[in-house]
Parts: C-alpha cells; structure tokens; sequence
C-alpha cells in the first residue's frame, strides 16, 4: 500500500526501481491518485482560484516520484491520463503530457518539509492581492487560520518556473505550509492533496474576511483578536494534529 511519508506514523515511502516504473503508473493506488487531482483542479477551476491553464498539483508517491499536473491544460477540464510522474529531478518518466513548467518549487518544498505529502499552486484573487501588494495577513483573528495554517510567509518575487523560484519557496515550507508567492499567487502543501487545497480555500476565505475587517475599521470598527490564553489553546490543538508552526518551536 502506498505509504503517506508522515513522521509521526513512521512509514516511508517506496522506492520504485526504474524497471518498476511503468507497472506503478498504471496501478491501481495512483489511478485513484489521478482522478483525485483532477477533481481537485476541477474544484479550483469552479472557485476560479485559477485561470487559463494557471496553477499546478503535485502528489509524493514514492521517495524518488512525483505525480503531477501537466503543462498547457485547465486545472478544470484534466484526465488521468493527462497527469505525468517525474522523478526527484523533475525528470519525466512516465505519462501523456509534459510535466508542469512550476514542478521545481514543488520538488523544493518536498526537499525541504518531509511532512508535505502534496502541493497545490493556484491563483485565488484575494490572496493574490495581498501577495501582489506584499502584505503578510494579519494573525489571531480565525480559529480554522490558526490551527490549520496560521501566520503566511511572503516570498520574493521570482520568475516561475525558474530553480531561484524553487530556492526561494522550499526553505520556508519547514515552518509555514502555506506561502504567498509575490506578484505571482498561493502555494500550499499538505498530508494530501485534499488538505493542501482545503488550505487553499481557508486562506481566501481568510483573506476576504480580512479585507471586510479592514473596510468596518475604517467606521470606527476595530478587529477583536484572540486573547493570547486562548490563543495557546489553538496551539496546542495544531501540535497534536502534527502542523509546524514556529510559534510552538
């Protein structure tokens, strides 16, 4: 059974060798995986938390794979033979269509988080906008914020697709499981490809709330944060679910 690489369960991934390779593509377990991440890219497209052929999903399926999305086609309109395995060099080794142009930044935050079983990249226009002005939303407003993503790292500008986009992401996924790419868009990582999306949509909801928090502000309305008491009750619930955050290093 594909192993889920937590390390809080202890399992590790397989190792597919190279004459294996072709057999696990088409088994069973990643047949399942594949219409999974189409009905994820699916989602995103409904929330048009992308456009055009935009965004990219990834799945660690061995310690040396990755399934993934391919390049030039909408996250809503994929089919499982769309998808492409690459190894850990973002070689592709099976698969119909080329592999996401973006894949390096997912094979970064995989180097650099052990956790993260799954990545979702994706442009959802509120998030966006806080990552296109460069702002970092504010903390200890939401309770699901804080224990399923709490505080969002902001990342440098870099060309997509590059290795320095990889380099610039992978060292802040140890800490943050959600991260705003500037001028650019989201990427979070997850247990699975359904938690990095459910990541996704918390943090736009998060972002939109923000913004109407902002707007009464300017009525004389200021925002009720959690009491720090509280706060470390939050905490402690994500610690035991196995989230990093650097608030409880």
């Amino acid at each position: 059974m594909l192993k889920t690489g937590h390390e809080e369960s202890g399992m590790e991934y397989p190792v597919i060798a190279p004459g294996q390779i072709d057999a696990f593509f088409a088994s069973l377990e990643l047949e399942v995986l594949k219409r999974e991440i189409c009905d994820i890219g699916h989602r995103l497209w409904q929330r048009a938390y992308v456009d055009g052929n935009g965004g990219n999903l990834s799945v660690r399926v061995a310690r040396n794979l990755v399934l993934c999305t391919p390049t030039l086609v909408s996250k809503g309109f994929m089919h499982p033979e769309d998808l492409a395995l690459v190894d850990m060099a973002g070689t592709m080794v099976a698969g119909g269509k080329r592999r996401t142009s973006e894949l390096l930044m997912h094979l970064a935050i995989f180097a650099a988080q052990p956790k993260a079983k799954a990545c979702v990249h994706a442009h959802p226009p509120t998030a966006t906008g806080y990552a296109v002005c460069g702002i970092q939303p504010p903390s200890c407003m939401i309770p699901e914020m804080e224990i399923f993503i709490g505080e969002v790292a902001v990342a440098p500008y870099m060309t997509p697709g590059t290795y320095e986009l990889g380099q610039a992401i992978g060292p802040l996924a140890h800490q943050h499981n959600t991260i705003l790419m500037a001028n650019h868009g989201v990427v979070a990582w997850g247990f699975g490809i359904e938690d990095a999306y459910f990541k996704m949509e918390i943090l736009e909801a998060y972002c939109k709330t923000m913004l109407v928090t902002a707007q009464l502000g300017q009525l004389g309305h200021g925002p009720n944060t959690i009491p720090q008491p509280q706060m470390q009750e939050l905490l402690a619930i994500k610690k035991t679910l196995g989230i990093p955050d650097p608030r409880t290093f």
